[in-house]
């Protein structure tokens, strides 16, 4: 087996165990525990892992691949999610015009939406959302085109974006993969997501973040915004001292 090859299965291991041991890995491999060490190195060198006494562990911060959008993120961390929709419900008035962004929290505030009474304007890029409207509801819905994306669960690219340009809302909710409070960056999971995010925070007065506490630990690979950009940010627990002083430097609101 090559040194990347070796390299490629210790992450794998490590990423469904979350830590490695340096005498497991030498009989796995075969090899010496001085040579896992030496992988062990490289792999810290490049940001991949962090070494412990003995082995190593994941890194704080991870790298997000993409997803499928139905399969795994609508259900992954719902908790904290419906929460974020709940607060995001509360700031939502009659007559609104809103725009929700393609996001896993995104369709459990529509679910909620359209259960309530609130009269307001919904324009959307997730076409997904079609299948929740029932023939009594208050709302309004504006559905965006373009190329469907099944990644991102929804219309992204060229075309959505020049028909988002042709509309105006009060607020809009936008979901990110990463925050990082180092600099304020806030990433998507591909280039089209994050311009077309962009786009959707251009035509709107204000602007949401929708922020799960995990999302302050990973990134994704496309920067579109930063929390400058941003009325508020809407978590579902309160943070730490720290994160609420870097939020704070931002002049983002926390929710």
């Amino acid at each position: 087996m090559f040194i990347e090859e070796r390299h490629e299965v210790i992450l794998d291991m490590l990423n469904k165990e979350g830590k490695v041991n340096v005498k497991d890995l030498s009989k796995t491999f075969n090899i010496s525990e001085s040579m896992i060490r030496k992988d062990l190195q490289s792999l810290e060198k490049n940001g991949k892992l962090k070494r412990t006494y003995g082995g190593a562990i994941q890194v704080e911060r991870t790298l997000v691949d993409e997803e499928d959008f139905i399969i795994t993120r609508v259900h992954r961390n719902r908790e904290a999610k419906t929460e974020i929709a709940y607060k995001a419900l509360d700031l939502i008035q009659d007559d609104d015009i809103i725009f929700l962004d393609i996001s896993s929290t995104s369709y459990l505030l529509a679910k909620m939406l359209v259960n309530s009474n609130k009269n307001i304007t919904v324009i959307t890029n997730m076409p997904l959302l079609a299948s929740m409207i029932k023939s009594t509801n208050e709302q309004k819905f504006i559905f965006i085109g373009g190329d469907y994306n099944t990644l991102a669960g929804g219309n992204i690219g060229s075309q959505a974006i020049e028909q988002i340009s042709k509309y105006r809302c009060g607020k809009c909710f936008i979901g990110c993969i990463g925050i990082n409070l180092d600099d304020g960056s806030l990433t998507a999971l591909n280039s089209e997501d994050s311009h077309t995010k962009k786009a959707i925070m251009d035509i709107s007065k204000e602007s949401y973040l929708f922020a799960p506490s995990m999302y302050f630990k990973q990134d994704g690979l496309f920067n579109f915004a930063n929390l400058i950009d941003f009325k508020g940010v809407i978590t579902e627990v309160k943070p730490d001292d720290k994160t609420i002083s870097a939020l704070n430097q931002y002049g983002v609101e926390l929710i």
